[in-house]
């Protein structure tokens, strides 16, 4: 794979997606909805990695009702490293976090990872709510 710099993608995964969302495999994961992180932000990136526990960390902050999962995924086109991540925190991304404007495919279901503690996932929500309640925190869509 390639990243839209035309530089190769050292990370040949496997990948990770995780989401409360309740998929099969062969569905497509696709850009274009809102942040779990703003709200009232719509997506032009689907984001994945290549570890497990940042899947289940995705999975355990996802809007929704269902059970937290972490699907196996294969990009469907180019991808890059998330910028959000890699070019603000943790330069050389060692989170091997990623994104696509496009599709992810489901290739299965992870189903067994290290869970986040009830304290662990409280502070990370506590950590989005502040990330919500300032207007000058950018999401780089």
């Amino acid at each position: 794979m390639e990243n839209k710099k035309d530089e190769k993608i050292l990370d040949k995964g496997p990948f990770y997606h995780g989401t409360k969302a309740d998929l099969k495999i062969g569905d497509l994961l696709s850009a274009g909805f809102n942040s779990n992180y703003r709200s009232e932000v719509i997506m032009n990136h689907i984001y994945f990695t290549a570890l497990e526990n940042g899947a289940g960390l995705a999975a355990a902050l996802a809007e929704g009702h269902g059970h937290d999962r972490i699907y196996i995924v294969e990009p469907t086109g180019i991808f890059e490293n998330d910028p959000n991540v890699t070019d603000k925190k943790f330069p050389g991304n060692p989170t091997r976090s990623f994104r696509s404007t496009e599709p992810l495919k489901i290739m299965g279901e992870l189903k067994d990872w290290i869970r986040l503690s009830d304290e662990e996932l409280q502070n990370w929500k506590e950590g989005i709510a502040k990330l919500r309640e300032n207007p000058d925190a950018e999401i780089i869509n």
